[in-house]
């Protein structure tokens, strides 16, 4: 794999993690970034599905948690490839007081609906998601999340955002971590598909 110099890796990583689309022909592209995908992508996780890279790395415990509690653990494990857009725990503790605790304890079909809103068809690395938001243009490029909603990708400045359809927005913090049936990239917000 190819590695990019840290500042062009952080430019290009955050706009590419707001594609979507399957790229089933693109090289992945092996990322420097000094956020929390500096402990995640290392060779050793990429030998693990996108759970167990999940498992592997404390900032995305409630995640994790979450993937359980909505029986979404296999479908996560299975050949792929996925993209995830992974809210870490930061992004959890934004959610106002006891929605995750409902969310996890009564109403687990809607956590896995929202679980499902992060989670795209095919393996998107950072490149791809770059050269389709500029594609774009300024309407931004619209992603088809797994759940069937839609997710919105633009550039601000170096960052890629992603909005929900709730008008909610995520900003992209890391991105290509690699796992053996896909990709994830870190996301600061819990998007809601409604």
């Amino acid at each position: 794999m190819k590695k990019l110099p840290i500042a062009l890796a952080t430019a290009a990583s955050l706009a590419l993690a707001a594609c979507g689309a399957p790229a089933e022909d693109a090289d992945t592209v092996e990322m420097d970034d000094a956020t929390a995908a500096d402990t995640m992508a290392n060779d050793d996780m990429a030998a693990g599905n996108l759970v167990e890279v999940a498992q592997g790395n404390e900032d995305f415990s409630t995640l994790v948690s979450a993937v359980t509690a909505a029986g979404l653990g296999d479908a996560l494990s299975g050949d792929g490839p996925l993209t995830v857009f992974a809210p870490n725990n930061a992004a959890f503790d934004k959610l106002p007081d006891g929605t995750l605790e409902s969310l996890t304890t009564d109403q687990t079909d809607q956590l896995g609906t929202i679980l499902q809103y992060h989670v795209v068809e095919g393996s998107v690395d950072a490149a791809t998601l770059t050269q389709a938001i500029a594609d774009a243009g300024e309407e931004g490029y619209t992603i088809n999340t797994l759940g069937g909603g839609t997710l919105t990708a633009m550039l601000d400045g170096e960052n890629v955002v992603l909005t929900d359809a709730a008008g909610g927005t995520a900003t992209v913090t890391a991105t290509d971590v690699q796992a053996s049936n896909g990709i994830i990239h870190v996301i600061d917000t819990v998007l809601m598909p409604e």
